[in-house]
């Protein structure tokens, strides 16, 4: 996904930029980087954050930054960033979260013009340069972020670091968010509001679809009005938002435990002797869960983080799935003889969860009844780095629903049969899950219980990955 963290202060500003980007270590999993204006000049810093936590990598470069009073961070999941730029309009750094679906395009159109990318993104190019080329081309910083999302299909929101203060703006349509935060001192800007509560600044507003604003350390001046249409990714309540972050005023955790609940509600006919969560993500949804049938919530599976502290951070797939499985470890003394309703966020790649029902099944489970937090992931991702890194080839429910159809000639008219909950082609792909992966039981939530447990309306939610929709 990745995400970002800004600050204009009256006072040094290093350490709050280091620790409001560090915690949004969760976002991302392969560079980061941090840059300053130190009233002189723009300094940077970009790091691999593969095999490492954010703060090791960067403590050491703290003092490089000294006395800094406006500066930007990020986490990101794809090419190292914030990019530098020395342009007509002036010096400024760049951080961007998104993902542009027509990258390749856009980068034809920049080079047939002469120009050239320096930086790289493994053998492709980095779209944060790109965005950084289509601001510096324009007259204004402004009119470049009005380009940015004229241009872009897919999403970019950004962080432009200036010499005199941060520009921060939000995706056209408002699929990531950003929030505004302030203290006496100054303002922030970030992805993550939980960032604020331990720094001492307090949350202001969340920007709204398109609207960018200048932030210097004595107030926030809007340059472009939010738009009337918002599509945020339904997925951050589900999985990417930290428990204790606010999206459009919405708590993470308390929607999670609204969609435990949702899903106890449909379950009537299940009788387990408790409830658990695959950790992380998967805990709060137990806890609603758990809460709505009134039966006890306990932890039969523990996640050891000292050494596997993600499982995702291993860009090869192998060691990630080897991470995945060595770090969740069950309780035999919970398990054995048991029948368990497990909860979890979603099955993206169907590996993880496979390895974990063998370790309940050796750990002597008598049942074990596996509900997901949202619906079956049947169409990739084309607005953020979620599903869009893995082909639809990749995604479980897709291998399931070719198996069944004996095809790779998947009409979007007949893979919406398989989104709807009442049809027996989604019935049967559901039981063919449920038989692959060796589980007594297996639930989807529901699209509209989902939104129900968000609470947002429909048409404000992203919900592509689920049943193609888009209101935009």
């Amino acid at each position: 996904m990745s995400g970002f963290f800004g600050c204009v202060s009256r006072r040094e500003c290093v350490g709050d930029v280091f620790y409001g980007t560090d915690y949004h270590s969760h976002l991302g999993t392969k560079r980061a980087g941090m840059a300053f204006f130190d009233g002189e000049k723009f300094v940077r810093s970009i790091h691999s954050i593969e095999n490492a936590y954010f703060r090791n990598k960067f403590e050491p470069d703290l003092d490089r930054f000294e006395g800094s009073k406006l500066g930007v961070g990020v986490i990101s999941d794809s090419e190292s960033q914030p990019i530098t730029v020395t342009s007509r309009i002036g010096r400024f750094s760049l951080v961007t979260v998104g993902r542009i679906d027509n990258l390749e395009e856009l980068a034809r159109e920049i080079l047939s013009e002469r120009m050239h990318f320096a930086e790289l993104s493994g053998s492709t190019y980095n779209a944060t340069e790109l965005v950084a080329i289509l601001i510096s081309r324009s007259g204004s910083f402004e009119e470049g972020i009005r380009k940015v999302q004229e241009c872009v299909k897919g999403s970019c929101s950004m962080l432009i670091l200036t010499e005199t203060g941060i520009y921060a703006a939000r995706d056209k349509y408002g699929r990531t968010p950003i929030v505004l935060g302030r203290n006496e001192d100054g303002y922030v800007a970030a992805f993550e509001s939980s960032s604020f509560t331990n720094l001492g600044y307090n949350r202001v507003r969340d920007l709204g679809p398109g609207e960018a604003v200048y932030m210097t350390d004595t107030g926030v001046a809007q340059v472009i009005a939010p738009g009337s249409k918002k599509q945020i990714c339904s997925f951050l309540w589900v999985y990417y938002g930290y428990p204790s972050s606010y999206y459009e005023g919405i708590n993470v955790e308390v929607s999670r435990y609204r969609c435990g609940e949702v899903l106890a509600d449909r379950d009537a006919d299940t009788n387990p002797d408790f409830v658990a969560g695959i950790p992380d993500s998967g805990v709060g949804h137990a806890i609603g869960y758990s809460n709505g049938k009134r039966i006890p919530y306990k932890r039969s599976f523990v996640k050891y983080t000292p050494t596997w502290p993600r499982s995702f951070m291993p860009q090869n797939q192998k060691m990630r799935d080897l991470v995945a499985k060595m770090k969740l470890i069950p309780n035999k003394e919970l398990t054995e003889g048991k029948s368990v309703v497990f909860l979890d966020d979603s099955i993206v790649r169907g590996t993880q969860l496979k390895d974990n029902v063998v370790k309940l099944i050796d750990s002597g489970i008598r049942e074990i009844h596996m509900r997901i937090a949202c619906p079956p992931l049947v169409f990739p991702c084309c607005f953020l780095n979620f599903s869009s890194s893995r082909s639809s080839f990749d995604l479980f429910t897709r291998r399931i629903i070719r198996d069944i159809e004996g095809t790779e000639n998947l009409t979007d008219e007949l893979l919406a049969e398989y989104t709807r909950p009442d049809s027996q082609k989604y019935k049967v792909m559901v039981e063919r899950m449920r038989e692959h992966l060796k589980l007594t039981t297996l639930k989807f939530q529901h699209i509209d219980d989902l939104v129900k447990a968000i609470g947002l309306p429909k048409e404000q939610l992203c919900t592509h990955c689920f049943d193609n929709s888009s209101y935009v």
